[in-house]
């Protein structure tokens, strides 16, 4: 433009002073119907350079005055930020504090304005969900919702915080649920489902995303671990609240081998069957599982369970006590089953080789019973001052 602009002068410097440097200046005639404009081209020269002027003068001058008032208009945002940029931050020191209805003020003044409105407008919907006002936190959801159309992950995170916090559980499920198709391993969202699962009960759900829960790291192992406990006990209860010990056996069945070779899971599910009154299906549960490896926790469970046929659970630790010595825990076991069986001599023997390994009040108290069927009172008497001398010993507060 500028080099346009200077071709233009020269070309005017060139007409202008050709004729005054050769001594004629030209003749021109302008004529309308009232006017006769007559001057030479020199004139006519200047005339259009005065115009030229005029125009570029003009032209600056609207150029000036249009960037005012962009500057005004910048003046008055730049304020409006700075503004919300100061409340954003004080408002976080109030969160500091513990002041959540300063924090939804500031917050929500001139969120619009601020750096980030979709953070403003989610800190401020916590902040009165905080305090209770339930409809205040319902606006600021929704107005962070208009800000980020585009992705709503954030503001159904705070939601389903939100509908935990009020107890709303089967609300923050299905919300959670619907998560969980667009950011199945994002954390806060794997860590919000599994207390929705839990608050309603939703084991199943619960055991799918354990695997995700794994692999992005949100807890330990160990938790992890409890969960899955957890889940299967829930998944349990179900099962027997729902259809009683035919329904128990039946879920039982349809799990896979290496659920149903879980201890703890076997020792849970004998629990509920001797719940249940059906001691056939619990003794199979604990005869597999001793088969498979030695554990104390069903060793235990043994003289719980009303056996048809107690004698095959006489040679099951018999069996034990061959393989693994004849620890405390076996030979107290033994000597209850054989209580059980009326073998009340035999019994007081198992009891006795057990207390000689370690004092117990349990079997001292079993063994004064064997001797009082036996026919020895005396002994038996003795074996109860014994039982509660080690009570006294274990408890000196009571």
């Amino acid at each position: 433009m500028l080099k346009v602009l200077i071709l233009f002068l020269l070309l005017l410097a060139g007409v202008i002073l050709g004729p005054l440097l050769a001594g004629h200046q030209g003749y021109v005639l302008i004529q309308t119907d009232n006017w006769n404009i007559e001057t030479s081209v020199t004139g006519l020269a200047i005339i259009l350079i005065l115009a030229l002027v005029v125009i570029l003068a003009v032209e600056w001058l609207l150029r000036r005055i249009l960037r005012t008032g962009v500057r005004t208009r910048g003046w008055f945002s730049g304020r409006k930020r700075r503004r919300a940029q100061r409340h954003t931050r004080d408002a976080l020191i109030k969160l500091a504090e513990g002041d959540h209805r300063q924090v939804e003020k500031l917050l929500s003044r001139d969120a619009d304005h601020a750096a980030d409105p979709l953070a403003n407008y989610l800190l401020a919907a916590e902040a009165a969900q905080q305090r209770g006002d339930e409809i205040r936190a319902n606006q600021h959801l929704e107005r962070a919702a208009e800000v980020c159309a585009d992705n709503q992950i954030p503001v159904e995170i705070t939601r389903a915080r939100i509908l935990l916090a009020r107890h709303e559980d089967h609300a923050a499920r299905h919300c959670l649920d619907r998560l969980l198709e667009v950011a199945p391993r994002h954390p806060e969202v794997l860590r919000l489902a599994e207390q929705a699962y839990l608050n309603t009960g939703a084991w199943r759900a619960l055991l799918d995303i354990l695997p995700s829960m794994e692999k992005s790291q949100v807890t330990t192992e160990q938790h992890l671990q409890d969960l899955r406990q957890r889940a299967w006990l829930g998944m349990m209860n179900q099962a027997m609240a729902e259809q009683g010990s035919e329904g128990l056996k039946q879920w039982w069945k349809n799990q896979s081998r290496k659920t149903r070779q879980d201890t703890a899971l076997q020792v849970a599910m004998v629990n509920h069957l001797i719940e249940c009154n059906d001691p056939q299906m619990a003794q199979e549960i604990v005869l597999a599982g001793l088969k498979q490896q030695y554990d104390e926790r069903l060793i235990l469970l043994l003289p719980r369970i009303n056996s048809p046929a107690p004698e095959q659970l006489e040679k099951v630790l018999r069996q034990q006590i061959r393989q693994h010595g004849a620890t405390p825990l076996l030979n107290s076991t033994l000597g209850q089953m054989l209580m059980c069986q009326a073998e009340w001599q035999q019994a007081a023997d198992v009891f006795l080789k057990a207390l000689e390994q370690r004092p117990d009040t349990f079997d001292y108290a079993w063994l004064a019973d064997c001797y009082d069927k036996t026919g020895r009172p005396e002994q038996a008497a003795k074996m109860r001052r014994e039982g509660l001398l080690l009570t006294l010993r274990q408890n000196p507060d009571q």
